[in-house]
């Protein structure tokens, strides 16, 4: 119970300013480490590539049902007694099928393999499925999801332009969303799993939970920084941090209860109980999620901030703000003391969070 109070308390401090961590004021630390990661994604897509499977390059596929074994290794060389060159792809399928991936082979190679695969497996040949994809079939999927990836990320950038009409919340959302996608192929490339058209659908649906959960904070810094130009009280990258400290809570919740089902998915049913069907999908899902919850706090909102700085009346406007607080600060009196609060904040001082003007009271008359 007393850790539920605490957490309540923590949230409840990090919304009213009470609590805060200077997530944006150490965005070169953040771009540093996402930077690192997707250099080392791209490393690992450069050197070791993505696994396709059969659905995107095209092939003969064998599935076993029945089978008194499920060893990988009893396939393959079952396989490479009829075609000596071939390098077969064999995964399991619960627990008594197996599926065997091949190049196109068809007539009597074809069934001179499902005839050793029955054999292999101490099944009837009648147990053993072949089907093959054709390339033209494959490159058609292939471009199908490059297609909709492409799409997808277009209109998210033309949404978030016109509902926060801000170009760089716009850029700094795509930017996230596409590190969060670098990552999580970089990922999938290292783990070795083939990509599957469900697959691509765990990216989509990524793509989909990054993007709502950085709309999430991006309103809350829009509410905050309304009229910042305004008033001389706090920073853009000030009022910012506010706002994705009072969303961390809700991102982590989020996050959170999404990655339990998804986990469950994949230790338990992939993982532990061969259900090869849902790996595909699952692995994906969680390492997205993951990924995607956390680019939301620590990239996207840190991103707009830097191109915002950029713009010459957001730079003068912070410039203007901390050579006033430096001069309250000198002054002495109660102006001081709120100067040097916001100064170690770096945020918005409790009581005027809302993202109203404020501007710093002048000294009382002696």
């Amino acid at each position: 119970m007393a850790g539920k109070l605490n957490f309540a308390r923590w949230g409840n401090d990090l919304y009213t300013g009470q609590r805060s961590y200077p997530i944006v004021q150490k965005r070169r630390l953040w771009f540093s480490i996402v930077a690192a990661f997707g250099v080392a994604a791209i490393l690992v897509l450069g050197i070791k590539g993505l696994t396709l499977g059969i659905d995107f390059r095209g092939g003969s596929q064998f599935t076993v049902t029945q089978a008194q074994t499920t060893e990988q290794s009893v396939g393959i060389e079952a396989v490479q007694e009829i075609l000596p060159e071939e390098e077969p792809r064999v995964a399991v399928l619960g627990g008594s099928a197996v599926r065997v991936q091949t190049t196109l082979v068809e007539g009597a190679e074809e069934q001179a393999v499902v005839e050793a695969l029955a054999d292999a497996y101490g099944v009837d040949p009648q147990a053993v499925d072949a089907s093959f994809v054709g390339p033209t079939w494959g490159e058609r999927v292939s471009e199908r999801a490059l297609w909709a990836t492409i799409v997808f990320v277009l209109a998210a950038a033309v949404f978030m332009a016109i509902y926060f009409r801000a170009w760089q919340m716009s850029v700094a959302g795509i930017l996230a969303m596409l590190s969060d996608l670098l990552i999580s192929a970089g990922v999938y490339a290292l783990v070795g799993w083939e990509v599957t058209p469900s697959t691509v659908i765990g990216f989509l649906t990524i793509l989909g939970f990054s993007l709502y959960d950085k709309m999430v904070v991006f309103d809350k810094v829009r509410e905050n920084t309304a009229g910042v130009l305004d008033q001389t009280r706090n920073t853009y990258a000030e009022r910012a941090n506010l706002g994705v400290n009072q969303t961390m809570v809700r991102s982590i919740n989020t996050s959170v209860l999404s990655l339990l089902p998804v986990a469950g998915i994949l230790f338990i049913g992939a993982l532990w109980l061969g259900a090869g069907t849902l790996r595909d999908l699952s692995l994906s899902l969680f390492v997205g999620i993951l990924v995607g919850a956390t680019s939301s706090i620590f990239l996207a909102t840190p991103l707009d901030v830097a191109l915002r700085e950029r713009d010459p009346k957001y730079r003068e406007h912070t410039e203007r703000v901390l050579a006033l607080r430096q001069e309250l600060a000198a002054s002495g009196g109660e102006e001081a003391e709120l100067a040097a609060a916001a100064a170690g904040r770096s945020q918005l001082i409790p009581g005027h969070h809302q993202g109203n003007a404020a501007q710093p009271r002048r000294k009382r008359a002696r």
